[in-house]
């Protein structure tokens, strides 16, 4: 545990020297702590040298953690960011959990209306992300990008209590560790963002981009990200 501190160092300033070759060199780029897994103490060790986003991917880990008296006494600025794919029946649950900060991975109108519909009860507006699938891989969650425009138009006009932050993907293997080129799920990502500007006369800079792990993160700062999730190396490898 005694590494954190020195390992969240190593990220940030990577992190600000990929963003020298980006088009958001200017701009801010968010580390989310992935810290699903991973103790209370871990959290803590994190918190206490400056980090203050956190990323799990579990309904149930994120509740005991959030909840955790001895971690909301520690680090009473954290601010969650659920990241995992988010079941109909637990998005309520989610909603309600103290210092959640983002739900990134809205992947249906069917969600986006429960959510909706569980922020209205509590009387919040909620941030999310919407899900893209840019590898139109099978396993994977998130919409396609051809559904895109719908999915954002029906968030925009009937669920007035989410506040659309951005999109975020998930990278595929391949691509990830394809160094030679342009990571294409990224790039398409991107293209995504740049379609919803243009069919919705919205402000670029309004539409974060989350994209980027532990293993490609440097990529996709480059390539414009404005959020990336980064665990085993903070952590250290489950």
């Amino acid at each position: 545990m005694e590494n954190i501190a020195k390992n969240l160092k190593n990220v940030l300033e990577k992190i600000e020297e990929s963003k020298k070759f980006s088009s958001n060199a200017e701009g801010q780029v968010r580390l989310v702590a992935v810290s699903k897994l991973k103790s209370i103490e871990h959290i803590i060790a994190a918190y206490q040298v400056g980090q203050r986003h956190f990323g799990e991917n579990y309904v149930q880990e994120l509740e005991e953690k959030s909840q955790s008296e001895k971690l909301q006494n520690s680090c009473p600025e954290i601010k969650w960011h659920f990241i995992g794919h988010l079941q109909s029946n637990k998005a309520k649950k989610v909603i309600c959990l103290p210092n959640i900060f983002v739900i990134e991975t809205v992947d249906s109108v069917k969600l986006a209306d429960i959510l909706n519909n569980a922020s209205k009860t509590s009387n919040k507006i909620m941030n999310i992300m919407i899900q893209i699938n840019t590898s139109n891989e099978p396993q994977k969650s998130g919409i396609i990008p051809s559904e895109l425009e719908q999915v954002y138009a029906h968030i925009k006009n009937s669920c007035k209590n989410l506040n659309i932050l951005g999109l975020m993907t998930i990278g595929s293997y391949e691509q990830s560790t394809n160094v030679d080129d342009l990571n294409t799920d990224f790039k398409n990502l991107i293209e995504c963002k740049n379609k919803l500007v243009e069919k919705f006369a919205i402000n670029p800079n309004s539409i974060e981009l989350s994209m980027g792990m532990s293993h490609d993160f440097d990529q996709a700062v480059k390539m414009g990200s404005t959020n990336v999730r980064v665990g085993s190396l903070i952590f250290g490898s489950r």
